[in-house]
């Protein structure tokens, strides 16, 4: 585990007016990150701001705190620092990125490996399962008894972005803070069935037809499933309903790669990469089309491309990187 940097916890215990912002498109964990953030500098104190460029999805509206985000920047000036959680590069910041980064001091907190420095301070922690994992431990030193709300926060977030503790980021530390939430109350019961029973008529039948679109190669060690515009239009649902999809070509036993290519709309193509193992690097395929992630997740966006090539050179790549079984 990498200290929280001294600096980062010497500019939050002298801020007064705090101002949490999470990248665009948010997860389980960028959001619960935040929120959990949030509430623990409240209690401090202090006056937050909480930060979303969208209104939260239906699949993340059961966190509490949700009714707290504002979709509108104020004047950054008048906040003694902003902190940015789970964003790997400033442009993922939204449409606010250009007027964020003109802070007094910018602090930065994510754990993606091939992170894009930018801000005033920086705390990248690529060994760390999840980002809620270290606001967890940056609580810690400033002293906060968290509140439950912040614990359950953190602890959705960390079952989101660990895949339920399966995937291989998980450690024991991973383990170690989820216990400290337990303790505080937080039933994992009821937060993974928030999380993974939440399915609409909508959504099943939108996964249907996703599923329907499996494709398999190298001998069963890549598996790819597509979403596409008609698809949403079809089923009456959105990007949002998408969330966690990639896990089911995953769940393919032979599988050591997934990928979902997902056309949100015309010509906007976004895809999610997950590897198992780590003879996989689905991070160093994404870097080559521009994107980014951890060795067994990782994703790119393609603005004005065509799904299909897309899908070809996609393919190629991973058969390059898939390790016969």
């Amino acid at each position: 585990m990498i200290p929280v940097p001294n600096e980062i916890l010497s500019t939050l215990r002298a801020a007064k007016r705090v101002l949490v912002a999470s990248h665009i498109y948010p997860d389980g964990d960028a959001l619960g990150s935040q929120l959990a953030l949030g509430e623990c500098l409240e209690t401090l104190g202090k006056e937050v701001f909480f930060y979303s460029e969208e209104k939260v999805g239906h699949l993340y509206d059961f966190l509490p705190g949700c009714e707290k985000l504002r979709h509108s920047l104020p004047d950054i000036s008048g906040f003694d620092c902003v902190v940015s959680l789970d964003c790997a590069e400033a442009q993922r910041l939204g449409k606010g990125a250009e007027q964020l980064l003109t802070a007094k001091r910018l602090i930065m907190i994510d754990h993606h490996a091939g992170h894009k420095l930018f801000g005033d301070l920086q705390w990248v922690d690529p060994d760390r399962a999840s980002t809620g994992e270290m606001v967890y431990d940056l609580m810690v030193p400033l002293g906060v008894e968290i509140p439950y709300d912040a614990a359950y926060c953190l602890y959705a977030a960390m079952v989101s972005d660990t895949g339920s503790f399966m995937y291989s980021s998980t450690t024991s530390d991973t383990f170690r803070v989820a216990a400290e939430l337990v303790n505080r109350g937080v039933k994992p019961s009821d937060v993974a069935g928030r999380l993974f029973d939440n399915f609409t008529i909508n959504r099943l039948r939108l996964l249907k037809l996703v599923l329907d679109s499996l494709e398999v190669h190298a001998d069963g060690r890549i598996a790819l499933i597509t979403v596409t515009p008609e698809m949403f239009s079809e089923t009456g649902t959105v990007a949002a309903d998408t969330e966690s999809f990639v896990n089911y070509p995953r769940s393919l036993a032979s599988a050591r790669v997934a990928a979902f290519i997902k056309e949100t709309r015309n010509n906007v193509i976004s895809v999610s990469l997950r590897s198992k193992g780590d003879d996989c690097d689905v991070a160093a395929v994404a870097a080559e089309f521009g994107g980014g992630g951890h060795r067994n997740a990782a994703g790119f966006k393609i603005i004005d491309g065509d799904r299909a090539k897309v899908s070809r050179e996609l393919l190629q790549k991973l058969q390059k990187v898939v390790a016969p079984l």
